[in-house]
């Protein structure tokens, strides 16, 4: 399974040591947790930009639906960003930053909560959002995938997932270039930090088991989301209407998640059931786990 998972993301085999030394005994421990619990499992993944979240939670399903043949759900909060249209109009009516795909209020909360309440009652023939972040848009609802039978263990991962809203202290200075010219009055992060207490928080209970990849620092990210986006732009060659980025304005867009990224390193950590520590080149230096 491994060796097939590898070629599949054309990783390298140095992979095939991480897996089995980290990711599977966690996938292990999903899986006994899901055994001991009453009805669907939800799992939340935290991790800054370009940390590996979207391949390790591919891992951790795939092992987990070819070992114990469970019916493994694989979400993604970014998949849950609004349209340029909807964002557009949280700029005119809130402010300009808004405009931009990111941060808490670009998310469409009323969805996530609707499609989390329908996995946890089991229902099926529905569909879950998928976002093209080539084209910066929603993809059309005939290409959202159908849930066809209940869930069995939920992964849901993301950005900010799991991050705790700040305190007033803590929004009172710009923490970058961005805020400093574009927020000078902190009403963007302000209302950002209200979003995120008021809509995303609450959600948060749905989740049974936390997990989070650390970073040693956002001076990192700048590097690992410039990876992501040559991957993007190798995967959509020729693409219409393309919205990938270049390195200047990967420089500028890292910048609108770099408070809360600070705030999810100083934080997820205490809430979390694993933590998975990762160094520059994302290879795991060590890993905590919370007794049961």
């Amino acid at each position: 399974m491994i060796s097939a998972f590898i070629e599949k993301h054309r990783l390298h085999d140095e992979y095939r040591l991480t897996a089995e030394s980290y990711f599977l005994p966690i996938a292990d421990t999903i899986y006994q947790q899901f055994k001991d619990s009453d009805g669907t499992f939800f799992v939340g993944i935290n991790g800054c930009q370009g940390s590996g979240k979207s391949t390790f939670t591919d891992f951790i399903a795939e092992y987990l639906t070819t070992t114990y043949q469970l019916n493994v759900i694989v979400m993604s909060l970014d998949d849950f960003y609004l349209s340029s249209d909807k964002r557009q109009q949280l700029a005119q009516n809130i402010h300009p930053l808004l405009a931009t795909r990111g941060v808490p209020s670009t998310h469409d909360i009323d969805a996530l909560n609707q499609v989390l309440t329908q996995l946890t009652q089991h229902k099926t023939g529905f569909a879950i959002p998928k976002f093209s972040k080539a084209t910066d848009e929603p993809l059309p609802e005939s290409q959202w995938p159908v849930i066809s039978k209940p869930a069995d263990i939920v992964l849901l991962e993301g950005w900010c997932w799991g991050v705790k809203a700040q305190t007033e202290q803590q929004l009172s200075a710009p923490i970058n270039e961005l805020e400093l010219q574009s927020d000078p009055s902190g009403k963007w992060r302000t209302h950002v930090n209200e979003q995120l207490e008021r809509l995303y928080q609450p959600l948060y209970k749905k989740m049974n088991y936390w997990i989070g990849l650390q970073a040693p620092s956002f001076d990192c990210v700048y590097k690992w989301r410039l990876e992501q986006e040559q991957k993007l732009q190798d995967r959509n060659v020729g693409l219409a209407n393309s919205k990938i980025m270049t390195p200047e304005e990967i420089l500028n867009f890292t910048q609108y998640f770099q408070r809360l990224s600070v705030q999810g390193s100083q934080t997820v950590s205490k809430i979390a059931d694993a933590i998975f520590y990762l160094d520059y080149d994302r290879h795991i230096t060590k890993m905590t786990v919370k007794e049961s």
